[in-house]
């Protein structure tokens, strides 16, 4: 079977700006017009649709696969509502059939104790990242590292929240969307102790290759907080690439220093927030926002007139 993805650059005159004419089943060469190849084989459906819900309804295919859910998505399931293909009300006795078969149904789906372990921690760890607000990649990565966990028998002897816990901080710092261990023990059951500890275990063990967390990763989350501009955040982010070249952000909390450069350009911008409401947003004290502050003025050589 022919596909466009088989051809990669004209036999004429070699170039690689190939186009595919779906209408003809055809590629041709958009620099020489050179008809590359024919009759190929369109691999979409054999339907139109007209509109989102068109494309619903003849689609034939299920929900994709899924790592937030035990069997991955890929079980059947048998709908609650007591009607046949054409919307009717089925019998009693075929009623009676249909809550016994959805009984089994959710009995066979978790069958054994792993499969409950891993149906209650991927539930945890979905609850967890809905409350900090989580983009489903993130969710999907954190389930990876739990499986990856589970099958190394990594679990064993240690709390499924706090594994989970620490899946999802992880899981955080490889998207570069970091959230801090305060954070995670908001929403989570256990302690920041806990996470950390499982954390560290978990990294040491999968040989998780994790960079420092850099302290422009928090800016535009701590800047939307506070209802700063665009405009502040680039300036906050300009300070900061330059604190990181001469070194000063080395040693130094990443959400103080981020914390502390925000403030700073605020106050350039003309959108000043007190040292108050930037260390509450970014969950440090005063005190690191003010010494934090002090090392970039005095290093950066900026004039700010408070």
């Amino acid at each position: 079977m022919i596909s466009a993805e088989d051809f990669k650059k004209c036999p004429i005159c070699g170039s690689v700006r190939l186009i595919y004419d779906p209408e003809r089943g055809e590629i041709v060469c958009t620099a020489c017009g050179y008809v590359v190849a024919q009759n190929i084989i369109d691999s979409g459906p054999e339907w139109r649709a007209f509109d989102a819900d068109q494309r619903v309804k003849r689609g034939r295919v299920g929900a994709p696969m899924t790592m937030m859910i035990h069997d991955k998505g890929l079980s059947s399931t048998i709908d609650w509502k007591n009607k046949d293909i054409h919307g009717h009300d089925i019998s009693g006795t075929m009623r009676a059939k249909m809550y016994r078969l959805r009984k089994w149904q959710r009995r066979i789906r978790v069958s054994d104790a792993a499969e409950r372990n891993l149906a209650f921690a991927l539930s945890e760890l979905d609850r967890m990242a809905s409350q900090l607000g989580l983009p489903r990649n993130i969710k999907e990565m954190a389930a990876a590292l739990y499986r990856k966990a589970v099958m190394e028998r990594l679990i064993r002897g240690r709390s499924i929240e706090g594994v989970t816990a620490a899946c999802l901080y992880a899981a955080c710092r490889m998207a570069k969307v970091p959230r801090t261990l305060d954070e995670i023990e908001e929403v989570a059951r256990v302690d920041k102790k806990e996470i950390g500890r499982s954390y560290r275990f978990i990294a040491r063990e999968l040989h998780l290759r994790l960079t420092p967390t850099s302290p422009i990763d928090y800016v535009s989350r701590f800047a939307d907080q506070l209802g700063l501009s665009e405009r502040t955040k680039n300036r906050a982010v300009k300070i900061l690439q330059k604190a990181i070249k001469l070194g000063l952000t080395s040693g130094r909390g990443p959400m103080g220093v981020a914390a502390a450069a925000l403030y700073i350009a605020s106050v350039l911008e003309g959108e000043k927030k007190t040292q108050r409401e930037v260390a509450e947003v970014a969950h440090v004290t005063e005190v690191t926002v003010r010494n934090r502050y002090k090392e970039l003025v005095e290093r950066l050589n900026i004039r700010l007139s408070l």
